[in-house]
């Protein structure tokens, strides 16, 4: 069997869509009634402030927590009726902390999901980690334990991991959060990388310059539901919620 190129000069994305969303914690609603539609090949950055629920919409999407209620669509099939695993085999999630195997090599962290979940062979899961982690531009860190790499490092294997999975949807949860400030840049010029090349993306964040800068829209959160969406320049220049308006004028 040949190991098949997993990462792309260009990618072909899904389709995404949330249909009336409820997510829940026991008893207590923490996100209502939500519906957003991401075109193939497009960039949505949620924003809003803490404990306004954008975590958990993405944690929904992939089923890490089931829906209380609604639909999640991926190119129009509900992901519900899928597996769990075979979900998360299409989208792909990075996580603020990297969740790394600590006594496995950077190699061996990104191969291990194509070898145990997907199937393929030891050798092509390996010949896929490599092509991944020279694609985030580890290739020469790729016999380091996460111990010996930086905190931009391990998430860029964090995300060679999930693209050695060859998803068809990213989802990215405050990806530089855990971050020193001289380490954002790069990882964040990576994930504007894949966004130009056409890969389908959900980016929670807290990096309102990068979210300018990419998205196509731009979600703001506030207490579970969408309190303004549309095109970064409409939301940043001219916000019409005063809600909106208070969260800029206190993080710009």
């Amino acid at each position: 069997m040949q190991a098949t190129q997993p990462v792309e000069d260009t990618f072909t994305g899904a389709s995404l869509e949330l249909k009336d969303l409820s997510m829940a914690y026991g008893d207590f609603k923490v996100v209502r009634h939500m519906s957003l539609a991401v075109a193939p090949g497009t960039t949505t950055c949620i924003i809003g402030p803490s404990g306004s629920g954008k975590s958990t919409v993405l944690r929904g999407i992939n089923r890490l927590h089931e829906p209380a209620s609604g639909d999640v669509l991926l190119d129009g099939k509900s992901v519900l009726t899928l597996k769990p695993d075979l979900l998360r085999m299409r989208i792909g999630m990075v996580f603020q902390h990297f969740n790394l195997f600590p006594d496995h090599t950077a190699l061996d962290n990104v191969a291990l999901a194509p070898w145990k979940v997907k199937g393929l062979s030891k050798h092509d899961a390996r010949s896929i980690a490599r092509e991944c982690l020279a694609e985030v531009g580890l290739a020469e860190r790729s016999e380091h334990r996460p111990h010996d790499l930086s905190g931009g490092q391990q998430q860029r294997v964090a995300i060679a991991r999930a693209l050695a999975m060859n998803p068809a949807v990213m989802l990215f949860d405050e990806a530089t959060s855990a971050l020193d400030p001289e380490l954002v840049n790069g990882v964040l010029n990576l994930m504007a990388d894949l966004c130009r090349r056409g890969m389908t993306m959900v980016v929670v964040t807290h990096e309102m310059g990068f979210a300018r800068r990419v998205a196509d829209q731009v979600v703001f959160m506030d207490e579970g539901e969408v309190v303004e969406a549309g095109p970064p320049a409409q939301m940043f220049d001219a916000p019409q919620s005063p809600r909106l308006q208070r969260f800029l004028s206190e993080v710009l």
